[in-house]
């Protein structure tokens, strides 16, 4: 039995992200971590004292069954069934954790419980290059620095403008001016331009645009060969996607916020959507993606799995693209930690061992992260030996 003993969570901050981590510890001294992904916008704060409601339900589970936590969390904690990102983050960070206790235990790396690791090698798009100009020319000029460095595919945010001390401030109300509408289409042009015809571009419009905005603009969109364009409504605006389905010639995307099987297959059955992207640091966790992926194959749609937290997130998201079947290419943001004040959870980054838009796939034991206890150490929220 691998019984947890003791359970710390550390409310991270520094860079303009503020992650989420668990850390659970068997009475064999067998340690787990998992990410809570709302390292961006609001709920660390909430998630972090869920995680310490929790608590008293982790201490004592067994880590030698993973599942029977969640269900017992989904099936006993009322609010989880029909709940939102604080809650799902939560339980996908100790469903991480729990998964990292059983992989160490057995010495396996976590893709081999699910029977699966379809690549040795994950390709990955670059996002979070351009968050520091307003412009036309110069923000697509960004898209520089990340195909000198080898990146073939990236991702960027057409509608949104600068935020100081943070990283972007998408469309107010779903509507721009006509000016700033211009400027977005100008955007995209140029940067096709820029990064010329070969470079895999998808675009992420975060549900900004109302209908007669929308239409014009995936117009031009469709003229870009675009991999995909991503939340182009509202993220549960599920009829909205039945009614568009099939306009134009450009792959849709959608996903980050859905949570659950439940919530993808309500996505899936719109038929409105070509790729999901469930968050495994936000979707129910490692089993729950896994599940979600499998189900997409069924509708024959395409999984990319969004990632957008600290590197910790990226290790663990690496081991379920390893297991599912039709997996695109994995997010990363290999710029975050150009911030002076920002705080890396881990010895041994993957986004410092990306090379050539690859990263080669970890076979050590659990989620392949070690994590950097001196640098998280002073972000301890809560411990429950304390208690």
């Amino acid at each position: 039995m691998l019984a947890i003993e003791t359970m710390r969570v550390f409310n991270i901050r520094g860079g303009g992200l503020h992650p989420v981590i668990v850390e659970l510890k068997t009475k064999d001294g067998i340690t787990g971590y998992g990410e809570a992904a709302v390292a961006y916008g609001l709920g660390a704060n909430s998630v972090a004292g869920m995680l310490s409601d929790l608590a008293p339900k982790v201490i004592g589970a067994d880590a030698t069954y993973p599942r029977h936590f969640w269900h017992e969390i989904y099936d006993n904690s009322f609010w989880a069934k029909g709940g939102g990102a604080i809650v799902f983050a939560a339980l996908s960070a100790i469903d991480h954790a729990l998964w990292d206790i059983k992989a160490k235990a057995l010495g396996v790396p976590v893709y081999d419980l699910f029977g699966a690791r379809f690549e040795s090698t994950i390709e990955v798009y670059a996002n979070g290059w351009n968050t520091k100009h307003d412009d036309v020319l110069e923000w697509a000029k960004a898209a520089e620095r990340p195909l000198s460095e080898g990146y073939r595919i990236l991702k960027c945010y057409p509608l949104a403008t600068e935020a100081k001390g943070s990283t972007l401030r998408h469309v107010q109300r779903r509507q721009l001016s006509d000016e700033a509408f211009k400027r977005a289409i100008d955007r995209v042009k140029t940067l096709r331009k820029v990064v010329g015809p070969d470079v895999g571009l998808m675009l992420d419009l975060s549900g900004g645009l109302n209908n007669d905005q929308l239409i014009r603009f995936m117009a031009v969109c469709a003229e870009l060969d675009l991999v995909w364009v991503e939340e182009p409504l509202d993220p549960f605006d599920f009829q909205g996607l039945r009614d568009l389905k099939g306009r134009w010639p450009v792959p849709i995307a959608a996903g980050e916020r859905i949570y659950t099987r439940s919530g993808f297959r309500n996505l899936l059955e719109t038929g409105g959507v070509d790729i999901i992207m469930p968050d495994i640091g936000n979707c129910g966790g490692m089993f729950e993606l896994v599940q979600i992926a499998a189900m997409a194959e069924a509708y024959n749609a395409r999984v990319s799995v969004h990632n957008c937290a600290s590197s910790l997130c990226t290790a663990i998201s690496m081991q379920a693209v390893a297991a599912t079947a039709m997996a695109m290419p994995l997010e990363t943001y290999p710029y975050f930690s150009d911030a002076n004040d920002y705080v890396q959870v881990l010895k041994n980054p993957p986004e410092k061992a990306i090379v050539n838009g690859k990263l080669a796939l970890p076979t050590t034991p659990g989620m392949g992260a070690e994590i950097d206890l001196d640098a998280i150490a002073p972000f301890c929220a809560f411990d429950s030996s304390d208690s």
